[in-house]
């Protein structure tokens, strides 16, 4: 556990379980923070590997900073593999964590990278656009979630969490585990869950997914609501030509903690290969 400065001088605060064995970099999704990996950081060091969690900027325990671009979380990314000298590292980004991905390879290359997974990532593009027509995330979806977020973040991440674990009308997760994550986005900076927001909903990836050359695991579930795998997944795994597809039965947006057993079996098997 420590701190290290990002790529605006700004704190990110670390977690390591240390040890020799390949290290694993694991990139939250939005709004949680680096706690919404536990149920894979066992079974990573079970498997021998070092496991790195870290909490965006202005999420968790790490400070706020301006801005909140693409370009600026993958260089607080950046940041991190450089201070702890990482290198043949895996990095896993979920959900917005797989722009971070994306653009970590197109900004800073694949020198200390391994290989890569994009798990219910927003990759290629989220939004709906005429050039983007199988963009899942339309124009008024995207104010509409802010304009909500604005008036009443409680009530916004009551909801959110819901759709984030259900397939369907099915909550996949216990309540108590609901809970969890609503209380980890609750320690979101308002602002910076906004801004983090609009530049998930609104970054192309399309060229940064060309750049990806390492080993890649795409891995989704099929009942995804709120990252559909047919505009994300499938796209992300048809726009890398080398890149491995593992979808997951039945399994919503937070499959991490919804199928934890057939997420981490996964993520596990493409890492041993």
């Amino acid at each position: 556990m420590g701190t290290v400065t990002g790529a605006n001088e700004n704190q990110l605060h670390y977690e390591d379980t240390g040890g020799t064995g390949r290290p694993v970099v694991l990139v939250h999704g939005w709004p949680l923070h680096g706690q919404s990996w536990k149920d894979q950081i066992g079974a990573l060091t079970a498997a021998g590997h070092r496991v790195i969690t870290y909490d965006r900027r202005g999420f968790g325990q790490s400070e706020p900073q301006h801005p909140y671009t693409y370009d600026a979380l993958a260089g607080d990314l950046a940041a991190l593999l450089e201070a702890l000298d990482l290198y043949d590292a895996v990095l896993v980004g979920f959900s917005m964590g797989g722009g971070e991905v994306a653009r970590y390879l197109a900004k800073h290359g694949s020198d200390r990278i391994g290989s890569v997974v994009f798990a219910a990532a927003v990759t290629p593009y989220m939004l709906h656009t005429s050039d983007n027509p199988e963009g899942p995330l339309k124009k008024t979806e995207a104010t509409a979630m802010a304009a909500q977020l604005t008036a009443n973040r409680k009530k916004f991440f009551d909801g959110f969490t819901t759709d984030f674990f259900s397939a369907g009308d099915t909550l996949c997760v216990s309540e108590a585990q609901r809970q969890e994550a609503i209380a980890m986005c609750l320690q979101a900076n308002k602002l910076a869950a906004l801004e983090c927001m609009a530049s998930f909903g609104a970054t192309d990836f399309r060229e940064d997914l060309e750049q990806v050359t390492v080993p890649t695991l795409v891995l989704h579930g099929d009942a995804d609501g709120v990252v559909p795998l047919e505009g994300s997944g499938q796209r992300t795994h048809q726009a890398i030509p080398h890149s491995e597809l593992a979808v997951i039965p039945g399994a919503p947006h937070g499959l991490n903690v919804s199928h934890a057993d057939e997420f981490n079996a996964a993520l596990l098997g493409f890492l041993s290969r």
